[in-house]
């Protein structure tokens, strides 16, 4: 009897140490799968990605910094809270921007805006954000050609800003999206249409005038906006909860600190950092044959993909952007990855002539771009004109090679112009 006994109990103590073993290798299996992931290239991409666009020349040439920057008549796009805080009574701006300007010469994005100062403590703004890309030509399986389409995207902002208190501002935007990008043609068998939604941004700034740096005067700001907040967009008549696209939610924090050098010279730097809040794609389970060879994503009973590590992406709006901070599949890790980063620096010399520099920065595994920008402006009577030049340093960039600019008007400088001449008369 005994021996039984013993060979039951050598049994038990067998199974028990393949059952460690197992699970030991399966946790250094996760971890190295976990290490895989975080170095491998997992890019966020959404609908509408021309929103997120830097549309003017002057932030154009800090690097696509401008949350906090002093205001100016494109701060709609940046920060709408800012308009609260501008010195003129009413602005007009106009920007023009080439688009992949070394292969096609027919994709830009123009971009107008102004604003209205009210008597009270308001200023109510709107923008139109237009983005053409070009003819397209559509042709069947056979190779012939279908027809003739100029897809175009546009959004359609009105804004509001007003000051809390004397140093405090906070500001909204209310945004029409419409991209018309197949011209309603049918796409596997099913009918399209031109994607449209609405969104809204929320903003605030902080701004401190008249600090002591030493000897020196200086305006200290800092501003948050969180941009496009809005349903997602669909192209297709098809059904079904994957057919529809997260826009690019966006949120942007940063500062800025201006420096009075004296009378007829003054320096500022800026810096953004900017975080899409729309899902991170995950890591799906793969199947494999009995020979080991991967057989692709593997699928539920319900025809879902099966997913690894991460969350599901599709999702709703509220739940996207909550679970943004913590839906990488690589983990917090990860999350640091999705961070982008922007730096920019402008001199202004009698507030006449400016130079600007700038540095942006995005994770290798995160679409890697990374680029210097160089820009420059001058205001000439009741006109200003901005430049903005960009140098790729890693892969190519839709905007290398290519002079943006943007053309200002100040109805202030012009009214005063009239009330002149109405005196010499």
């Amino acid at each position: 009897m005994k021996q039984p006994n013993k060979f039951i109990r050598s049994f038990i103590i067998i199974i028990v140490v393949i059952v460690l073993c197992k699970h030991k290798l399966e946790a250094q299996t996760t971890m190295k799968t976990i290490d895989e992931i975080n170095n491998q290239l997992n890019t966020i991409t959404t609908a509408v990605p021309f929103l997120l666009i830097s549309p003017d020349s002057r932030a154009g040439g800090m690097g696509d910094a401008g949350v906090a920057s002093s205001p100016d008549v494109n701060s709609i796009h940046w920060n709408p809270s800012k308009l609260a805080f501008a010195d003129k009574k009413m602005g007009i701006g106009v920007s023009y921007t080439p688009w992949l300007r070394a292969l096609v010469p027919d994709i830009n994005l123009a971009y107008l805006s102004g604003y209205y100062k009210t008597k009270k403590r308001g200023t109510i703004a709107a923008s139109l954000r237009y983005f053409s890309l070009g003819d397209i030509t559509f042709t069947d399986n056979n190779g012939t050609v279908t027809g003739q389409f100029r897809p175009n995207e546009f959004a359609l902002d009105v804004a509001y800003a007003t000051k809390l208190s004397k140093t405090f501002s906070v500001g909204g935007a209310f945004r029409y999206i419409n991209s018309n990008l197949t011209g309603g043609t049918f796409v596997e068998g099913s009918a399209t249409h031109p994607g449209r939604t609405i969104a809204v941004d929320i903003s605030a700034l902080y701004r401190k005038e008249k600090i002591k740096l030493g000897d020196k005067k200086a305006v200290l700001g800092i501003g948050i906006n969180v941009s496009n907040i809005g349903a997602k967009i669909s192209y297709s008549d098809r059904g079904g909860k994957n057919n529809s696209d997260f826009i690019p939610i966006n949120l942007r924090l940063g500062g800025s600190l201006t420096v009075q050098l004296d009378e007829y010279n003054s320096f500022a730097v800026v810096a953004d950092v900017n975080k899409l809040l729309v899902p991170t794609p995950p890591v799906y389970k793969h199947s494999y044959d009995t020979a080991g060879v991967d057989q692709g994503v593997a699928y539920d009973k319900n025809g879902d993909p099966l997913i690894a590590f991460g969350k599901d992406p599709h999702r709703g709006v509220a739940e996207g952007i909550f679970g943004s901070f913590n839906d990488a599949p690589g983990g917090s890790k990860e999350e640091m990855k999705e961070i982008n980063y922007s730096i920019g620096m402008e001199y202004w010399y009698n507030k006449l002539f400016a130079v600007r520099a700038g540095y942006f920065y995005e994770n290798p595994l995160k679409g890697n771009r990374k680029y210097f920008t160089l820009g420059a402006g001058v205001r000439y009577n009741v006109f200003g004109l901005d430049f903005a030049y960009l140098i790729p340093t890693q892969q190519r960039n839709p905007l290398e090679n290519t002079l943006r600019f943007s053309l200002t008007f100040d109805f202030d400088a012009f009214k005063a112009q009239n009330d002149d001449a109405a005196k010499t008369e």
